[in-house]
């Protein structure tokens, strides 16, 4: 950062994600979901730093140069569904062109026939309507500019798909549809007819998660704090991390209660737990970092009474 100054924006991030499984990562705004996905596919801004290993099979994506990241990982082994579409969408062309172009790229489909034929399922894939093929970006909404994201994402049938927020804009109806039709990639096998693909999903919306997650690992102030199966943290016993415990509290369809106060600036984030200043559990102990684990707590829920 300029100056000098070091931002540490994830930290310690250790999780896996197999085949055919959804990993959802939650948590809030500027916790460092998004940039934890930018640097699995080399996107990260030039004053970025990475340190440590992302295995894709053999492969090391934060040790893999760009003409590697561009021509064997991008789209063929990871497909991304990003956060601000319209952004990654090339303005002066229409959608349907940009469909044909990345099945071009992507799969060996051949003809101006097939390749029309092949745009159009994949863009019934993802819910966009047939008749907005031929509209440029700038012509459609928000939620249909994610719905043409998301189809250009599945193309390619990569074995892991990173969503990123891949509900934004959607109404109830088509965030279930998006949603099922994710984890329907998951399933479904792989060319070689294996386990399925396996999918990172990054999101606020809870609902989604617990529809077709089957595992959940929540960040906060760019470090992982609770990682447990999807049955696990949704029902009984429920999540054990305050601060996960907070998150389901805060839904209308619960308490309806806000987590108090703000994440702290991870500029400046304390020697101990992070969450200590916002958390009704704290005490002198939470001084020191948290213990490594599934739980990073000092004190976690007890697993009996997470739900009371």
């Amino acid at each position: 950062m300029p100056g000098g100054r070091r931002v540490a924006a994830v930290t310690d991030a250790r999780f896996e994600v197999a085949a055919g499984e959804c990993l959802a990562l939650i948590g809030e705004s500027g916790c460092g979901k998004s940039v934890l996905a930018s640097a699995l596919l080399g996107l990260l801004p030039g004053n970025a730093q990475t340190a440590g290993a992302a295995h894709l099979g053999d492969l090391d994506l934060l040790a893999a140069d760009e003409r590697t990241l561009a021509r064997t990982v991008r789209g063929r082994l990871i497909g991304l569904v990003p956060q601000s579409p319209a952004a990654h969408l090339t303005p002066v062309r229409t959608v349907r062109s940009q469909l044909e172009e990345t099945v071009a790229a992507l799969t060996a489909t051949r003809g101006r026939a097939a390749l029309r034929a092949a745009a159009e399922a994949a863009a019934a894939r993802a819910a966009f309507p047939a008749d907005h093929l031929d509209r440029h970006p700038h012509q459609l909404s928000g939620g249909l500019a994610q719905r043409a994201a998301t189809a250009l994402a599945l193309v390619g049938d990569a074995p892991l798909l990173l969503a990123d927020e891949p509900t934004t804009g959607l109404d109830r109806d088509l965030v279930d549809r998006t949603a099922d039709e994710l984890r329907r990639h998951v399933d479904e096998p792989g060319e070689s007819g294996g386990r399925g693909r396996g999918l990172l999903m990054i999101t606020h919306d809870l609902s989604a998660a617990e529809r077709i997650a089957d595992r959940v690992a929540v960040m906060y102030a760019g470090r992982i704090v609770e990682l447990a199966t999807a049955e696990d943290f949704f029902g009984s016993p429920g999540p054990r991390h305050p601060y996960s415990r907070g998150l389901l509290q805060a839904l209308p369809e619960r308490a309806f209660t806000p987590i108090p106060g703000m994440p702290p600036e991870l500029g400046d984030l304390p020697d101990g737990c992070a969450f200590a200043a916002r958390c009704d559990r704290a005490t002198d102990t939470c001084a020191a970092p948290p213990p490594p684990g599934t739980v990073a707590c000092h004190h976690p829920h007890p697993a009996e009474d997470a739900r009371a």
